[in-house]
């Protein structure tokens, strides 16, 4: 039978799969195997530059009767990261007691009245307690508001309602947005724009801003489903497997 009188089944040619090279393979298996190593090493080597500048500034202020090196050949890494550890617990539990508070209220009122110094102590002392608070107000969820023009959408998280003169002047419906950089989240805009106008996404603080670090490259999983459709449809799948009894007439019974 010639090539020509072959059945034609209504199925279409297909081609086979591409065979990679060695090198190809190789070259591959190189990326993915650096893909899984680069968090790894990066994480390492920042740990490596942060442990090693905390021991550079905090081993020469020992007395030579604590530092390791009397007594060893060899400098301990991350003994002055121990003795930073070490000395802020005891610097906590100081602080805790009467005499200690005592000591940090004279020595903030002195700070506080320090011509050069106090702008700077004041900027950092308000910065450290909006972050040691316990508010959960503060960035509490992620928003999209409309910036910096029409149709042009932002990615904020949603600090305080207005407060004070701010909230005499444009309202109780007007909210505070802090509006993060890319890739640095820790500069960008604080807007008030009316909570009517943002529009509030599931994803949480964290997960918005490793999506703000990432450029936009890592976005966080959404399921558009509700849980109780989700469950619905589940339940849905679940009966149509069991097969429907068939019910048996009464004579037969």
């Amino acid at each position: 039978m010639s090539k020509s009188n072959k059945k034609d089944y209504g199925l279409l040619p297909t081609e086979k799969p591409h065979r990679l090279s060695l090198f190809g393979w190789l070259r591959g298996r190189f990326f993915a195997g650096m893909f899984i190593a680069l968090p790894v090493v990066v994480t390492f080597l920042i740990l490596q530059v942060l442990i090693s500048e905390i021991d550079k500034r905090v081993v020469p202020l020992l007395p030579a009767a604590l530092k390791p090196e009397t007594y060893l050949n060899y400098a301990v890494p991350g003994f002055g990261l121990i003795v930073l550890v070490l000395f802020l617990t005891i610097l906590g539990g100081i602080a805790t007691n009467l005499i200690g508070r005592s000591v940090i209220s004279l020595a903030d009122r002195i700070l506080s009245r320090v011509p050069f110094v106090r702008s700077v102590y004041s900027a950092f002392k308000q910065l450290v307690e909006v972050f040691a608070s316990n508010n959960t107000d503060q960035f509490s969820e992620c928003v999209l508001i409309e910036y910096p023009k029409k149709g042009t959408w932002c990615l904020g998280f949603v600090s305080s309602p207005a407060k004070g003169e701010l909230k005499t002047v444009l309202g109780p419906a007007f909210i505070g947005v802090f509006v993060p950089t890319t890739p640095n989240p820790t500069s960008g805009f604080l807007m008030y724009v009316e909570a009517a106008e943002v529009v509030r996404l599931d994803m949480t603080v964290e997960e918005g801003a490793k999506m703000i670090l990432s450029a936009g490259l890592v976005v966080p999983e959404h399921l558009p489903i509700k849980e109780v459709d989700g469950a619905a449809a589940v339940d849905t799948d679940n009966t149509s497997e069991v097969p429907t009894p068939t019910p048996v007439p009464e004579s037969e019974a």
